[in-house]
């Protein structure tokens, strides 16, 4: 088992140094000047000189490479041109906010997504196995943004049932320490502020969950009807033994590997893609960040996020392949 994940963890080496160059470099396509983005149009050349020569902008692409490592292994992603705050400093405020967000989809999409894929697969050709595909299909076709902003329309203007957008209510005295609303709360006794974030966290999570759970459904679906096809699986029921026990110890547990890769997959894909849905609801998350950063050209902002999110799912593949050895032993043998 060490011996496997030794070597899991030594196969990321190479793919987060082929990562870092990769967003470095893209970076430095995107045209415009940082130079010019931070002193305007009007500047004159010699100031544009003295800002780049200070930004290591006037140095070979190589050197300002390795400049740039040597600053993130010490955790320093840069300074933003326009605001002139650590890069660092505003993920760990605004990574919280998108970590609520993607797990509460995720957990949507799994609670949802499996029992539909599971019933589906025993009531094969149904009615119900008809419907859920249908909806699935529906539900990875959908626009997240169109999505969401019916739901805005119907649950807040229409019905009034949750708040349009934000992460709280601003009248609310909401005293981060951790910057997890949830933590937060629970840790204070501030049970309103709780009621008020879940209510503002039910929309935009459920607009995000919608691809993923469909997703989920139809790897479920089909995993189960190939495993319902093993031979052990007509022993068990020629066993006369009970429904459950057929369908979730034995046929189940052997379909979870490729639910298992689906669902880390799906996690990491929301924690680097989650900018519409926060964009659309105000969610103060990265995705937000990202996204008013890029109107504003601020790309230092875009590259150490990118990064971040990136590295970030290689880490959420690893651990999925890490639980591939704890599912089924037969994988840290070969």
């Amino acid at each position: 088992m060490i011996g496997y994940i030794f070597r899991r963890v030594l196969s990321t080496i190479p793919v987060l140094i082929g990562i870092t160059i990769l967003v470095f470099g893209l970076i430095h396509l995107i045209p415009g000047d940082a130079a010019t983005a931070i002193l305007g149009e009007r500047a004159t050349p010699e100031s544009l000189a003295q800002v780049r020569e200070s930004l290591g902008l006037d140095k070979p692409i190589w050197q300002q490479y390795l400049i740039y490592m040597g600053k993130v292994l010490r955790g320093d992603l840069g300074i933003s041109i326009l605001r002139r705050d650590p890069i660092a400093e505003g993920l760990l405020l605004r990574f919280p906010a998108t970590i609520e967000l993607c797990v509460a989809s995720t957990i949507v999409a799994i609670i949802l997504g499996i029992p539909a894929g599971v019933f589906s697969a025993v009531r094969h050709n149904s009615w119900f196995d008809n419907g859920t595909m249908l909806l699935s299909l529906a539900g990875v076709s959908m626009p997240i943004f169109w999505l969401g902003l019916m739901m805005q329309a119907l649950f807040s203007v229409i019905l009034g049932w949750f708040p349009t957008s934000a992460r709280v209510d601003v009248m609310l005295n909401y005293q981060p320490v951790t910057h997890f609303v949830l933590i937060d709360t629970i840790s204070q006794g501030n049970w309103a502020l709780l009621v008020d974030w879940l209510r503002h966290l039910v929309m935009p999570a459920v607009a995000l969950s919608t691809i993923p759970l469909a997703t989920i459904a139809r790897m479920t679906r089909s995993s189960m009807l190939d495993v319902l096809g093993q031979d052990y699986v007509r022993t068990a029921w020629a066993k006369g033994l009970r429904f459950s026990t057929v369908v979730l110890k034995h046929a189940l547990r052997n379909a979870l590997l490729p639910i298992v890769t689906v669902s880390g997959i799906i996690l990491g894909t929301l924690l680097s893609g989650a900018v519409l849905t926060e964009t659309i609801f105000s969610w103060p998350g990265i995705g937000h960040w990202v996204f008013e950063s890029i109107q504003a050209r601020d790309y230092p902002i875009v590259q150490g996020v990118t990064l971040f999110t990136t590295v970030l799912v290689v880490f959420i593949n690893l651990l999925v392949d890490i639980s591939y050895a704890v599912l089924d032993p037969r994988i840290r043998l070969q």
